[in-house]
């Protein structure tokens, strides 16, 4: 498996930077307006498998009354870096996971990880995501 630890796994100016050590299992490009205008396609992670760098500006979606992620970008360049869970989602279901934008790499560098487009935009937050085309397999 790639070790995606790479200096261009980082905003557009280079001031936030991500890394990870391993692969996301696929990445989620999806259609609800937050995913959409942030433009990010989210590789999902436990917590203790992301180190980021840098001071990222973060932005809590006002649509919703309860949102569970806060989005992070770069104060400098406006680039999506990554989510982390709400407070209200970590009681609710645990820090399980966080969020990396993997637009910031290559679609090279991920080559052999399948592209899912999950309907967001009509998902009602509890139900299983329905999906608005078949995934493809990225590289």
């Amino acid at each position: 498996m790639k070790n995606l630890s790479c200096p261009n796994l980082t905003c557009h100016c280079g001031a936030i930077s991500v890394t990870i050590d391993t692969r996301p299992d696929f990445v989620f490009a999806c259609n609800c307006s937050l995913c959409r205008k942030t433009g990010a396609r989210w590789g999902y992670f436990a917590p203790e498998q992301v180190q980021i760098t840098g001071q990222p500006t973060r932005y809590r979606r006002t649509d919703k009354p309860d949102p569970s992620a806060e989005i992070a970008f770069c104060p400098t360049c406006g680039a999506t870096t990554h989510f982390t869970l709400t407070e209200s989602a970590i009681a609710a279901h645990g820090n399980t996971m966080m969020g990396v934008n993997m637009a910031l790499l290559p679609e090279s560098d991920l080559a052999g990880i399948e592209l899912r487009y999950p309907d967001g935009a009509n998902w009602d937050g509890a139900s299983p995501f329905d999906y608005v085309r078949p995934p493809r397999v990225l590289g």
